[in-house]
């Protein structure tokens, strides 16, 4: 079965896409469409931002959809320069991976060189049978001013992103360390939340 999922981040569906493809399901994204929606992502948190997503793209192509998105928390910070939604959105400007290092990194200096920073996820599933939502956190990391060489295409805070069981950066965790750290992201019980909600359509 195909699910769409609505995201041009590669990152995003490399984290699901094999273990789905075991269940069944073949994963495709907006890039394999011949056309792409204006979604204006409005919603003030990761589900709802989410479900717009999942659903303009379920409207569009029939084709049940995921829409996934997440909200970015810094303790240090107050509310007014909390990133939330628009971590990657600055002053009405769509930052590239390297402008996102370079403003996280600015931002980290003027705050004493360290973060407290915490994700907060939502994933929406649309099809025939409606909309099915799922939402999960990864916390206590730390961002730093200074980046590490290694990049993750689409997730260039991973670079800045110090994980303290490891007191690495995210970017250069070995295999081993990934292994561990998957538990965090909490990838079974989404494939499994994917699975069940597709299968109910």
């Amino acid at each position: 079965m195909k699910v769409l999922f609505a995201t041009t981040n590669p990152a995003k569906v490399g984290k699901y896409k094999k273990a789905l493809e075991e269940k069944g399901i073949e994963l495709i994204t907006i890039n394999d469409l011949d056309f792409k929606l204006n979604v204006e992502e409005n919603g003030k948190d990761a589900i709802e931002n989410a479900y717009i997503k999942a659903k303009a793209y379920y409207d569009a192509t029939k084709i049940p959809t995921i829409g996934m998105d997440n909200n970015l928390f810094i303790e240090e910070l107050p509310e007014e320069k909390q990133p939330g939604t628009h971590v990657r959105r600055v002053n009405e400007k769509q930052l590239s991976d390297d402008e996102m290092i370079e403003y996280y990194t600015s931002l980290v200096k003027e705050y004493g060189g360290k973060l407290t920073a915490k994700w907060v996820y939502g994933m929406v599933i649309c099809n025939d049978n409606g909309a099915q939502n799922y939402t999960w956190t990864k916390d206590h990391f730390y961002f730093v001013d200074k980046a590490c060489e290694k990049r993750t295409q689409g997730y260039p805070l991973d670079s800045i992103s110090i994980i303290p069981e490891f007191n690495r950066y995210l970017a250069e965790l070995t295999e081993e360390d990934k292994k561990q750290y998957k538990k965090k992201d909490n990838i079974d019980n989404v494939v499994e939340f994917i699975v069940n909600a597709v299968n109910k359509g």
